[in-house]
């Protein structure tokens, strides 16, 4: 267990997905703890699943994985170190994506796949309902109505909770949104990647969720290793305490495969930046 001076994910504060999923606003992706290129075991095992553990330790209740992580390895790791899982602990997956190889992610949007691929998500995952189900990507060859409108068929069968979308435009929300009640977008941005931008706009507006993957790119800018000196903190903690500022609706899902890195992820939730500083490493990574 964290002891009382340990840095948590409850430092993040909270936020409520759908209503009534209510988790600290610092999650963990679950991308990492597979082999390279996203492809195949882990590179270790054992550390892997000590992560997943010391994760929900430290206070975090939201994880994010999806089946074409490994393919599989990834929701199978989280049942293995998890399960029976803790009261509280929402785990997010995603469907929309196959696997042919390391670092390939051709996209399948097509209905028959996406039932398929939340069937076994929730073989996997050892639940009778996922809490937040996402659509991986828009998959060019199938109208977009058609993939978004099989998971709402499935969330009247019971087997999804909630309807999350990710890698989409404005349009593309909005798209969604006329078919299923959307609560979540789980889009590309950092400090460095801020093409999205529109998007949390929205989310902020209309109270959805935004979970921001790869939320640490560069941190070598000047401006942002001068503020972690200042606060006696790492980069890569600079960068997550201002995607936490950005938004109250932001959700941040850094993964790893090793306890250590773990934890300095986990302790940038007690890093609070002062507005001259998120605004300043705003306005450098803009430019």
């Amino acid at each position: 267990m964290a002891s009382p001076t340990t840095p948590t994910a409850a430092a993040s504060g909270s936020i409520t997905i759908g209503g009534d999923l209510t988790v600290h606003r610092l999650g963990f992706g679950a991308m990492r703890i597979t082999g390279n290129g996203i492809w195949g075991p882990s590179r270790d095992h054992d550390e892997a699943v000590r992560t997943l553990r010391r994760a929900v330790e430290l206070g975090v209740t939201f994880i994010d994985t999806a089946d074409s992580y490994g393919p599989n390895v990834s929701e199978e790791l989280i049942h293995e170190a998890l399960y029976p899982y803790p009261q509280g602990l929402v785990i997010a997956t995603k469907g929309g994506l196959t696997r042919t190889g390391p670092n390939q992610w051709p996209p399948d949007g097509r209905p028959q796949h996406l039932r398929e691929a939340l069937e076994g998500s929730m073989k996997r995952l050892c639940l009778e309902r996922i809490d937040l189900y996402q659509f991986h990507r828009p998959d060019p060859k199938v109208p977009y109505e058609d993939s978004i409108g099989e998971l709402k068929q499935l969330q009247a069968q019971g087997k999804i909770r909630h309807i999350g979308v990710s890698n989409v435009t404005p349009q593309q929300l909005a798209q969604a949104q006329k078919i299923v009640s959307v609560v979540s977008v789980q889009n590309r941005y950092n400090l460095g990647d801020r093409a999205s931008e529109g998007v949390i706009d929205i989310c902020t507006r209309e109270g959805l969720a935004f979970l921001p993957w790869a939320p640490i790119v560069d941190t070598r800018a000047s401006q942002i290793n001068e503020i972690a000196r200042l606060h006696n903190a790492t980069p890569r903690q600079i960068a997550l305490a201002w995607l936490l500022m950005r938004s109250p609706i932001v959700l941040p899902i850094p993964g790893t495969a090793t306890v250590s890195h773990l934890e300095e992820n986990i302790a940038a939730a007690s890093v609070k930046l002062s507005q001259e500083e998120y605004d300043v490493l705003a306005q450098s990574a803009a430019h």
